[in-house]
């Protein structure tokens, strides 16, 4: 029983990475592009190439650590209900490679920005695919949480409450995503208001862990069931 809240914590840990790497990885660019202005947007690529690079990096690391995470909490959820948790673990490795070949469009706006023939229209045209390219992970980012949230409510072993935060934030993805297809400069980001179930469940499993007795009850019901 101690284990399974070491792994947690453990799990928790990853999480926090995961979060703190998205942050930077998926964001720091989307700041230096200046919508309706690309000459202002290739200076300042251009001017902190090397952040952008490092960006790069943080954003591939993000999603090699959602792929971990995601089967580090199978282990811990899967108890509660098998089915949920393999679903959770399918959004998960369909949106991880969509955003990592995303990711590639930075690169080749990098690579056009140090030859000498590039066009303004290829090179905004990256970025727009860029753009595109999240907005459609982000319909994964929001279904995983669904049945994480779900799996979390069922389970005695976390607080029910988070796992009703981590399934209203999956809607507030979908509506970001849904919104952009037909506003793009829309000025209101709903996963930004609905994202804390996902703070607070990765504080609470470095912090808490699972109640790792009410953990090994439902493990030894899931076994009589099955």
């Amino acid at each position: 029983m101690t284990s399974i809240q070491k792994f947690s914590r453990v799990t928790g840990a990853v999480y926090l990475v995961v979060a703190l790497a998205g942050m930077f990885g998926i964001t720091y660019v989307p700041g230096l592009v200046i919508p309706g202005d690309i000459d202002t947007t290739i200076t300042n690529i251009l001017a902190n190439e090397t952040t952008v690079r490092w960006a790069i990096v943080a954003a591939l690391i993000t999603q090699l650590g959602h792929l971990f995470l995601v089967l580090m909490l199978y282990r811990i959820l899967a108890p509660v209900s098998a089915a949920a948790a393999r679903l959770m673990v399918v959004f998960v490795l369909v949106g991880v490679p969509i955003a990592m070949l995303t990711e590639a469009s930075y690169g080749v706006v990098l690579g056009l920005l140090q030859s000498a023939d590039y066009s303004l229209c290829s090179i905004s045209a990256f970025l727009d695919f860029h753009a595109y390219g999240v907005i459609i992970v982000q319909v994964f980012w929001g279904l995983w949480l669904f049945p994480f949230g779900y799996l979390i409510y069922k389970s005695d072993f976390l607080p029910k409450i988070i796992g009703v935060t981590l399934m209203v934030g999956c809607f507030g993805y979908l509506a970001d995503s849904l919104i952009y297809f037909f506003n793009t400069n829309y000025p209101i980001s709903f996963a930004v208001y609905l994202f804390w179930g996902e703070f607070i469940v990765l504080l609470w499993l470095i912090f808490m862990g699972v109640d790792a007795k009410k953990w090994s009850q439902q493990v030894d019901i899931d076994l009589v069931h099955n």
